[in-house]
C-alpha cells in the first residue's frame, strides 16, 4: 500500500511544495555566503604567510603541527595524573631508603581494608596538585581503563557516581546487603519446546553481597603542610564499599568458598573533596588464563555481563525507577519483599522488576 502511494507522488508535485522550495533558496544563500567568506578567508591566509615569508602551504602545515604538539602536551598533562608502572616498580626500592622515619607512603594503606588502595591506580595528589573537576576526574578514569589489557578494556568496568546518587545507594545497602539478580539467556538449543504462557528466555541467577570497610582519609590539599596529616578517624569521606557477584548455583553449594566472578569497588577517596566516587569492577580471570595459550577470553564473566551486572545494582539500589503500572514488580518492592517477607518473594516479579525497557 505504502510503496503504491509513494509511486502516485510525482516529483514535480514535492518540488512545488512551499518548504521544499523555501529550504532550496536558503541553501542557495548559504553556499553564496560560504563563497565569499572562502575568498576572505583565502586572503587572510595569504596575508599572514607573506607576513611570515612562508608559503600558505608551508603555514598550513605549519599550523597543523602547533596544534599536534599542543594536543600532545595537553595529552601528557592528563598521563601525568595517572600512575606509571615504572613508577609503581621501583618505589618499594628507591623510596624506602630516603624517607624519614614515621613518615608514611602515599602508597600504604593504614586500615585493614583488603582492598587495593586508590593511591595505587591514580595519582591523587598530582590530581589534588592541579584543579581538577569531576568530570575531568571521571574522563580520566574511563581513559586508563580502557587503555587496560592491550588497549581493550578487557576485564574491567568502570564509572564514575555523583556522591548524591552514592548516597542513596549506600543507604538502601546498609539495609538491605545481599540481593539476588537475574541475568537473561538464550534458550538452549535442546531444551524443551516453548510451552504456552512461558517465556522464550532463560535467566541465570547471581548472589550478590555489599561489604563496607573503613573511610579512606581525606586527601590532604597542600603537601607541604606538615600538620595537614590525613587520618580515616577524622574522615568526612564515606566508607569504601566492595559488591562480590558470584553465580547463585555456586554461592549455594560453596557458600563463603564461593568465586565471586565480578568485584564491583566503590572508591570514597574524592567524595569529600570533588563530590564524586569512582567505581571500579573487576572481571575474575579464570584458571586457564595461566596458561599462555589460553585464548582471549580469559575470564569468568563476558564483558556484557558485567556491564549487565552493574547496571542490576543501579536498577535495585537507586529507587529512582518505578516498574509502570505494576507495584509488586517495582525494584524497591522486589528487594524490600527479599529481605522483609521472603515467603512472599516471587521469582516472577524479580524477572519483571530486572526489565530495563519497562
Amino acid at each position: 500500500m505504502y510503496r503504491h502511494l509513494l509511486r502516485n507522488v510525482s516529483t514535480r508535485t514535492v518540488s512545488r511544495h512551499p518548504a521544499i522550495q523555501s529550504t532550496w533558496k536558503r541553501a542557495g544563500l548559504v553556499r553564496g555566503i560560504q563563497t565569499n567568506l572562502d575568498a576572505k578567508y583565502a586572503e587572510k591566509l595569504q596575508q599572514r604567510a607573506k607576513e611570515a615569508g612562508l608559503s600558505v602551504e608551508e603555514l598550513r602545515a605549519k599550523a597543523k603541527d602547533e596544534a599536534a604538539k599542543k594536543k600532545a602536551e595537553e595529552r601528557k598533562a592528563l598521563e601525568d595524573t595517572l600512575p606509571t608502572k615504572q613508577a609503581q616498580s621501583t618505589a618499594p626500592s628507591s623510596s624506602t631508603s630516603h624517607k624519614p622515619s614515621g613518615q608514611a607512603s602515599p602508597k600504604e594503606r593504614k586500615d585493614s581494608s583488603p582492598v587495593k588502595p586508590l593511591s595505587n591506580i591514580l595519582n591523587v595528589e598530582r590530581v589534588l596538585s592541579t584543579p581538577h573537576t569531576a568530570e575531568q576526574i571521571g574522563a580520566l578514569w574511563t581513559a586508563y581503563h580502557a587503555a587496560s589489557s592491550g588497549g581493550t578494556g578487557r576485564g574491567f568496568v568502570c564509572a564514575s557516581v555523583p556522591l548524591d546518587l552514592y548516597k542513596k545507594m549506600e543507604g538502601v545497602s546498609q539495609q538491605y546487603p545481599a540481593f539476588v539478580v537475574p541475568l537473561a539467556r538464550p534458550r538452549p538449543a535442546n531444551a524443551e519446546p516453548v510451552k504456552e504462557g512461558e517465556s522464550d528466555t532463560a535467566y541465570e541467577f547471581y548472589f550478590m553481597q555489599w561489604s563496607f570497610h573503613e573511610k579512606p582519609p581525606v586527601p590532604r590539599t597542600d603537601p607541604n603542610n606538615p600538620f595537614d596529616i590525613p587520618s580515616s578517624a577524622s574522615s568526612t569521606n564515606p566508607p569504601l564499599a566492595t559488591v562480590l557477584f558470584t553465580p547463585l548455583q555456586e554461592y549455594k553449594s560453596r557458600q563463603t568458598f564461593a568465586t565471586p566472578y565480578l568485584i564491583a569497588t566503590f572508591y570514597t577517596d574524592l567524595a569529600t573533596t570533588h563530590g564524586t566516587v569512582l567505581m571500579r569492577g573487576e572481571i575474575t580471570p579464570s584458571a586457564a588464563s595461566a596458561n599462555a595459550d589460553a585464548g582471549p577470553d580469559r575470564y569468568l564473566l563476558s564483558q556484557e555481563d558485567a556491564q549487565m551486572l552493574v547496571m542490576m545494582l543501579q536498577r535495585f539500589y537507586l529507587w529512582n525507577v518505578e516498574t509502570n503500572g505494576d507495584v509488586e514488580a517495582s525494584p524497591s518492592k522486589v528487594l524490600q519483599t527479599f529481605h522483609e517477607k521472603p515467603e512472599d518473594f516471587k521469582w516472577e516479579n524479580l524477572v519483571k522488576a530486572s526489565n530495563l525497557t519497562a
